[in-house]
């Protein structure tokens, strides 16, 4: 690139920092210690590359090569080198005044040589967009990098200045940087800057976020996105960025305006289509305001002739569909498909064959919320003064139902096979992690095989030197955490003795060398591959394995996590029940009521791999301890997070389902 520019020649005491050098505001990558190598390598080779410069007052700017400008003036005022002074000309290429890409150039240069301050990056990128025109497309093209790293850069290249140089000057992190640029607008950036650190408080990311919320929302945010049409043809003021995705809608007040009418037009829909007594909307459903309120649910009806017809078509088709569904060689896209025309089909269903009574939809209404990026309708709610004078009949219709104990959770045979095979490398995973133990329990099964008469002490484990061959429905879709870990214990083991090369009697001398230690773990990795499938142990069947595994296994969820694979295979009116009922989740597993079944069982996956961050101590502790009664270590009871506190009872949770 410097080769087309004009050669000069320039003296060093001619030499002054450009602008547009994107290192210009970054004094530590002069500093001395950072420049050392390169000084000592011009004072013995010269200068290998010229600097690339632009003439400014008289002087000459140096726009690319800055590194090397400081070394020189190092060298220049450093007495003790010799051919170096304010006089001594070095080899530059002039660029024109009226070149127009010369932050690209400076960038360009910078990027190869040491790598940049991030501060310099974000304002280099920014500034190539607004000087020179450039796009995050061929800015990325020009440096070798991805749009989305140039993107990455240029949200913090407009940073309000007094906010990057505290940035600088390391008095806030570059993640609370960062954050300030949820908000566009330097001078909303500056105000909530000041007021943070008016007390020098220690200022973190998620306080920047939290604080600027209050200015705005973000048109990417689901809100801002849901209402941004209507916002701006009202003429709501948007805080401009250089990425729209993160302009910001500045009138929260005209945000929440237009968001609550969108609702109560949802709310009013539903009531019309349904036949509810009234229709409400609020922007974020407050369970706890909530719990005055009570709620009906639709009850058995008989079909007329085209309903019961349709009813056959759809149990035709759903008995289709569930074979369908059994095949093991279906692509996950296609079998998620059959999922979702389950769901629909099923809502059909229920649809045809339930409604409300007259007087429930009297006094019942509906109400509108925002719920994770969408509308969500509560429907069936009554109002406190409805509620009392139908106390008894709204008691009376719950327990009609009967819908709690059609629910309830039972194992088919297949899913309760697999599960005993999960179990099983559960305990193998625990078997490898203590080789003592396993060691003593292999030897002891050995011993007293031999030694005594009968069946021996237990079953539970083939050490017989065979392998147990393990069975299982969906393989490679169960949780890895046992494979992994028993993976883990193999890579761990000394298998230098087992060289293929060497007799079996070699193999036998290098194996006795080996420290006691060493071969527990071997044995203990050998023993844990023949345990078979198996449920929790009965302490009157087996009192050796019952409590050999409450020693090496107390609980199971250390080896094996719930997923996607094993909710995939309950219905949801169990996943739900699971929700409220074992895990204290009765609001979400109402608000799920509603939802596919697809949708609840992300929601599962996504809360058993990592539970939220608002979950009570009581729903941290069930979430971290449940799985299928049966594959618990015998002895170690669940945590019951029945008591915590929840909007609905039992009952009525089982009947959203």
């Amino acid at each position: 690139m410097t080769q087309s520019f004009k050669p000069t020649t320039v003296a060093i005491g001619d030499l002054v920092a450009h602008p547009a050098n994107v290192r210009t505001n970054s004094p530590e990558t002069y500093a001395s210690e950072n420049i050392a190598h390169l000084k000592a390598s011009i004072a013995v080779l010269g200068l290998l590359q010229p600097l690339l410069v632009q003439k400014i007052d008289g002087k000459f700017g140096v726009l690319a090569g800055g590194r090397r400008h400081a070394a020189l003036l190092e060298l220049a005022a450093d007495k003790t080198v010799k051919g170096f002074t304010n006089r001594t000309k070095i080899d530059c290429r002039l660029v024109p005044d009226d070149c127009d890409v010369t932050t690209a150039l400076s960038l360009a240069e910078n990027i190869t040589q040491a790598p940049m301050n991030a501060i310099d990056e974000f304002e280099a990128f920014a500034r190539m967009m607004e000087i020179d025109g450039q796009t995050p497309e061929t800015i990325a093209k020009t440096f070798g990098t991805t749009v989305a790293a140039v993107k990455g850069r240029l949200r913090y290249g407009l940073i309000h200045p007094d906010i990057r140089d505290a940035a600088r000057a390391k008095s806030i992190t570059l993640d609370t940087m960062k954050a300030f640029a949820d908000h566009p607008s330097q001078e909303v950036q500056r105000e909530v800057f000041e007021a943070l650190t008016k007390e020098d408080n220690y200022v973190q990311a998620y306080t920047v976020r939290n604080a600027l919320k209050s200015r705005g929302v973000q048109v990417s945010d689901d809100i801002g996105a849901f209402v941004r049409k209507d916002y701006e043809a009202r003429g709501g003021a948007i805080a401009a960025d250089l990425l729209d995705e993160h302009s910001v809608l500045e009138d929260s007040a005209l945000v929440e305006t237009i968001l609550l009418e969108k609702l109560a037009a949802a709310a009013e829909e539903a009531r019309a289509e349904i036949g509810f007594a009234w229709a409400d909307a609020v922007i974020q459903y407050d369970y706890a305001a909530m719990a005055d309120y009570g709620r009906v649910y639709p009850g058995p009806v008989e079909p007329d002739e085209k309903g019961r017809k349709r009813v056959d078509e759809i149990t035709a088709e759903l008995e289709k569909l569930e074979r369908e569904m059994e095949n093991e060689e279906l692509e996950d896209a296609a079998y998620n498909e059959l999922y979702d025309r389950v769901d629909e089909l099923e809502a059909e269903a229920r649809d045809l064959q339930e409604a409300y009574g007259a007087e429930d939809l009297a006094r019942s209404g509906v109400i509108a919320a925002w719920s994770h990026g969408k509308i969500s309708l509560h429907v069936g709610l009554v109002r406190p003064e409805d509620r009392v004078e139908s106390a008894g009949k709204a008691s009376g219709t719950s327990k009609d139902h009967g819908t709690a104990d059609s629910d309830e959770i039972t194992y088919p045979a297949s899913l309760t096979e697999d599960l005993k095979t999960e179990r099983a490398m559960a305990l193998g995973a625990a078997m490898a992690m203590h080789p003592e133990a396993t060691l003593d329990l292999t030897l002891f099964k050995l011993v007293t095989d031999v030694l005594t008469i009968g069946m021996g002490v237990t079953q539970a484990i083939k050490v017989d030197a065979r392998q147990e061959y393990r069975t299982h429905a969906k393989m490679d879709e169960i949780d890895g955490t046992s494979l992994e870990q028993v993976a883990e214990a193999h890579d761990a083991l000394d298998l230098s003795w087992g060289d293929d090369a060497k007799s079996p009697a070699d193999q036998f001398a290098l194996f006795r060398a080996l420290d006691a230690g060493e071969k527990a773990k071997l044995v203990a990795y050998a023993a844990a591959a023949t345990t078979q499938s198996c449920f929790a142990r009965d302490r009157q069947r087996d009192s050796l394995m019952h409590d050999f595994e409450i020693e090496i296994m107390p609980d199971i969820r250390a080896h094996w996590t719930p997923n996607a694979a094993l909710f995939n295979r309950f219905k949801k009116a169990w996943l739900l029940k699971i929700l409220g009922e074992e895990l204290g989740l009765a609001q979400e597993a109402v608000t799920l009521a509603s939802s596919t079944k697809k949708q609840v069982v992300e929601f599962c996956d996504k809360l058993f791999a990592e539970p939220f961050a608002t979950l009570t101590e009581a729903q941290r502790a069930a979430v971290a301890s449940w799985c299928p009664p049966m594959m618990q270590t015998a002895g170690a009871e669940p945590v019951d997070a029945s008591e915590a506190e929840t909007p609905e009872d039992e009952t009525k949770v089982a009947e959203a389902a």
